[in-house]
């Protein structure tokens, strides 16, 4: 999808494209577990 996204923006320069693509990477960092995480270990 985030190909799909940036290359219909790079194609058309439609800023609702990119739009949508920057909210589409966002949401998927954040469903993302982090790299600094500890992922979820309690002392």
């Amino acid at each position: 999808m985030r190909d799909f996204l940036w290359n219909y923006f790079s194609r058309t320069g439609e800023i609702d494209a990119y739009l949508l693509y920057k909210e589409h990477e966002a949401a998927t960092q954040e469903d993302a577990p982090s790299a600094t995480t500890d992922g979820g270990a309690q002392d």
